[in-house]
């Protein structure tokens, strides 16, 4: 089980990373394609911080997020081992594992894309894709995240009856996104969805942990020496 899951999670990463290269180096920021009609386009975008495109301001900020996202990723990394090591179900397993691949995806931008990449020009400005090691545009752990995967599904506007933002144009979904995202999203669903499945499995081997704990061991000392 621990061989097959550091397979996925090594090949995850490594599609997550070509690709945020491939669109790196031959897209301008905030440059669109539309690839199945009006609802999927890739969207060349850089986010400096968290997800949705929250961030703390500054380079201490930065450092902060950076930091944050090391210790938080080295926390899953430590309970994947553990779980593994306690034989949970192979789903829970699989699901924290494609967690841990997400947000190391996400940490491996903010800690080499500022130093092996140069600013990438925006688009309409005359400008080419950043190539590879062409320069730096910030420190270690500076690095901004590359995004591109937008679904705007559905369009509309927002009822005068709604409580917010009435009258307000809406896209659903807003927000850009890359690979690594998408993995700590279908982590998450997978346990959601297979929840009762995993914490059955889960509770169902402490109770045999606990009867193996507390099974009377037999004393062999009377047998000595007949």
């Amino acid at each position: 089980m621990r061989k097959q899951v550091f397979l996925l999670i090594a090949a995850i990463l490594i599609i997550d990373q070509v690709f945020k290269i491939y669109i790196k180096t031959h897209y301008l920021l905030g440059e669109e394609v539309h690839m199945l009609g009006h609802w999927f386009r890739l969207n060349f975008i850089e986010n400096e911080g968290m997800a949705f495109g929250m961030k703390l301001n500054g380079p201490t900020g930065k450092y902060i997020l950076s930091i944050f996202r090391i210790i938080a990723a080295t926390a899953i990394m430590w309970y994947l081992l553990r779980i593994m090591r306690e034989k949970k179900h192979p789903i829970y397993i699989f699901s924290i594992g494609l967690i841990f691949a997400g947000a190391a995806g996400n940490i491996f931008d903010s800690m080499f894309y500022g130093l092996i990449f140069d600013q990438s020009p925006i688009w309409g400005s005359g400008g080419s894709p950043t190539a590879i090691f062409d320069g730096s545009y910030a420190g270690f752990l500076q690095g901004k995240v590359v995004d591109m995967l937008y679904f705007p599904m559905f369009q509309g506007t927002y009822p005068s009856w709604f409580p917010f933002n009435a009258g307000e144009k809406f896209i659903f979904f807003r927000p850009v996104f890359n690979l690594a995202d998408s993995y700590i999203s279908i982590g998450v669903v997978m346990i959601l969805v297979f929840q009762r499945k995993i914490f059955k499995h889960n509770k169902k081997q402490q109770e045999v942990i606990k009867q193996v704990e507390e099974k009377p061991q037999v004393d062999n000392s009377s047998t000595e020496g007949v």
